[in-house]
Parts: C-alpha cells; sequence; structure tokens
C-alpha cells in the first residue's frame, strides 16, 4: 500500500501563502501611498510593470492590489488604457463634502452625548498622533495623516454610538476624494485639520452638541475650501 507524507512544516503552504499575502500589501501600500501623496496624480494611467518595480514584487500580487484599489474608488479600469486613478468631478466633491458637513456634523453633536472616556481617550490620542505627524512631516507624513484622519472619523462614529448614521456614511468618509483632498493643503492647512480634531476632542469631552457639530462643519468646509482652490484656479 503506497503510504502518504503530510508536511508539517509552517513554510511549506502556508509559508508560500503568507510571501503572497506579505506581497499583496507591500503593492497596494505603495500605489496607495503614490496616489494620495500625488505622484499618480487624477487621470494617470497606472501599469503592473511600474507598480511592481516600485514595490519590488512580481506582477501577480499587483494584479491584486489594482483589484482592492478599484474596489476603494482610487482607481477605475478603462477599456484598452487599463487601471487609470480617478478624477472627479466638480458636482461629486460638492456633493460629497455638504453631505459630509451635515452629516457628520450630526455624528459629532451625538458623540459630545453619548462618548466615552474611552472614547475620548482615544480620539484625543488620534488627534495628538495627526498633529505631531502635520507638523514633524517624516517621510510618509501624507499617507499617515490620511490614515489618522479616516481612524479619527470612524472612532467618533462609533461614539456617536448610531448605526445608520454609520451605514449612511460608510462610503462617503472613505471616498478617495476625502484622502486625496490632503494633497491639496499647503502646511498651514494640514496643521489647521489636525487642530480642528483636537478641538472637537476637547467638545466632545465637555458634552458640548452644538460646539462639536459647528467644529465638524467647519472642518469639512475647510477640506471643501482646500479642494476648490486647487482645482478650480482658487
Amino acid at each position: 500500500m503506497a503510504t502518504f507524507r503530510y508536511s508539517t512544516s509552517p513554510f511549506d503552504l502556508g509559508g508560500t501563502v503568507n510571501e503572497s499575502m506579505k506581497a499583496a500589501q507591500l503593492a497596494y501600500n505603495t500605489l496607495r501611498a503614490g496616489i494620495i501623496e500625488g505622484v499618480h496624480p487624477p487621470g494617470a494611467r497606472v501599469t503592473e510593470q511600474e507598480v511592481a518595480a516600485s514595490a519590488g514584487v512580481s506582477r501577480t500580487p499587483v494584479r491584486e492590489a489594482l483589484r482592492r484599489l478599484e474596489a476603494e474608488g482610487l482607481l477605475r479600469f478603462v477599456p484598452h488604457q487599463g487601471a487609470v486613478v480617478t478624477t472627479w468631478s466638480d458636482q461629486d466633491a460638492e456633493d460629497i463634502f455638504e453631505l459630509r458637513a451635515m452629516l457628520e456634523g450630526y455624528g459629532a453633536r451625538l458623540a459630545a452625548h453619548k462618548a466615552s472616556n474611552e472614547d475620548v481617550g482615544q480620539l484625543r490620542r488620534l488627534a495628538e498622533d495627526q498633529c505631531r505627524a502635520a507638523s514633524e512631516r517624516s517621510p510618509g507624513y501624507l499617507e499617515r495623516i490620511a490614515d489618522l484622519n479616516s481612524q479619527f472619523h470612524r472612532r467618533l462614529l462609533q461614539a456617536a454610538a448610531s448605526a445608520s448614521l454609520q451605514a449612511t456614511l460608510a462610503t462617503i468618509s472613505s471616498a478617495p476624494l476625502v484622502l486625496q483632498t490632503f494633497r491639496d493643503y499647503d502646511d498651514d492647512a494640514l496643521n489647521r485639520s489636525a487642530h480642528h480634531h483636537l478641538e472637537i476632542v476637547e467638545a466632545v469631552e465637555a458634552g458640548d452638541a452644538n460646539w462639536a457639530e459647528s467644529v465638524m462643519h467647519s472642518h469639512v468646509m475647510a477640506a471643501r475650501r482646500a479642494f476648490h482652490s486647487k482645482h478650480q484656479g482658487g
């Protein structure tokens, strides 16, 4: 009777899968950072070869990274061109900023009533980290700021404890436009945005719903102004 040997080494199949996942994540991180930082501007074509060379991986994991970024809305696939960085019309941008101002302002109001001490502590940590990133501007700081910004807004919505609001904002708050907006900020605007978060934390901790809502509304409108100044010639 033939006997079969089953390997128990964690580096056989598991190791191969692990390496493949790491390569795909590296390709994803590299391309996403390039889009956010403006290396690949809106409308630019992105090739598998280019991403593979920049991330130091093969083309197979790059394909997975491209699919993930398409699902997030950062890329779209165009016939006879391939992957292209998403562009936004003026109306797209206007709709997103207006919706965010209204809905996230309401979320900040709810958070001022419902946030726990733990929520406030986490929000303060994220806001302070963003302030440091905006001040130090170490390599990759724009992607770091964009990530901290997303974490802050998600945490604030969790503190608001409204499932319907979270569901409504899920797509809007993670829209690529929000991430790309940071490329339009000058140094003062980056610092101002980060300090808005600190003020929102103060308002939430004080339980002042009007204050929290007002600062959040100003925060989103400042982002809208930066976008329009950049993309409509001031």
